[in-house]
């Protein structure tokens, strides 16, 4: 039986002017992030729809009738903003349903919500992802801080497993980690279950949390799907595929289909 997922960020845009003596262009690059965990989902149970950070803005589903065709919904570096703002509140003035408070209900009624990190998640660089004190966080097993909550280790951490390896979650994954390079400073909500965090000497924050919010499951990565926080090293260990289809499986109840 195959689960339906919703992948919604993960791409970006750059603009870049060059200089060559007295002359200048421009040019623009689009940019995918999200082909790892693509990739890893190829040919399993979970039926991936990847919804670029652009498209998110107007296409991700404004009732709950859209949102209960996915089992369950990854934010992946994607900031509050682009949930908020579509194009008929931002130019045209008009009200529109809050997705983030749909996110929350759709959570509530069984729903698998998960949050990846990255640079516009939690609440990110210069604090301007934004999840804290919305209905998105209410579902979370974490708290978002009030500020930019990056952790960069350019020397790399390599995750400290604290829950029992045959958890739904870690099962089948063994040995050490393959190292990360960063991520999300968060706090732990009462309840929720800590699976994996960052070294004691780089202070212990949370890794990979689980939790429940009504009747669905949520659950936070606070490093990256790819680069720069999870080098090539991660991405190639035979660990990194088996972790997202344990995650997906635990959030959809695949085990109980």
């Amino acid at each position: 039986m195959s689960k339906r997922v919703l992948l919604l960020g993960e791409s970006w845009v750059s603009s870049a002017t060059h200089y060559k003596g007295f002359d200048q262009f421009g040019s623009v690059t689009f940019h995918l992030g999200a082909e790892p965990l693509v990739k890893a989902l190829e040919n399993t149970e979970f039926e991936l729809t990847y919804m670029p950070a652009h498209e998110v803005v107007e296409k991700l589903p404004f009732d709950m009738e859209g949102l209960k065709a996915y089992d369950a919904i990854i934010l992946s570096d994607i900031g509050a903003n682009s949930l908020l703002l579509p194009p008929a509140v931002w130019m045209h003035s008009k009200p529109m349903p809050n997705r983030l408070k749909l996110l929350r209900q759709w959570t509530a009624e069984g729903g698998g919500l998960m949050m990846i990190g990255g640079y516009f998640s939690f609440q990110g660089i210069d604090g301007k992802a934004r999840w804290r004190n919305t209905p998105v966080e209410d579902a979370l097993p974490v708290t978002c801080l009030p500020y930019d909550d990056r952790l960069e280790i350019p020397e790399g951490f390599s995750a400290k497993i604290t829950a029992p390896q045959d958890h739904p979650i870690l099962n089948g994954i063994t040995g050490q980690w393959p190292l990360l390079l960063g991520a999300n400073e968060v706090l732990l909500k009462e309840g929720a279950e800590v699976l994996a965090t960052l070294p004691d000497d780089e202070g212990g924050h949370p890794l990979l949390v689980s939790g429940t919010y009504g009747e669905g499951r949520s659950l936070v990565w606070t490093s990256d799907i790819g680069p720069h926080w999870v080098p090539g090293e991660f991405i190639q260990w035979p660990g990194y595929d088996q972790l997202w289809k344990n995650c997906l499986s635990w959030l959809t109840r695949l085990e109980d289909a």
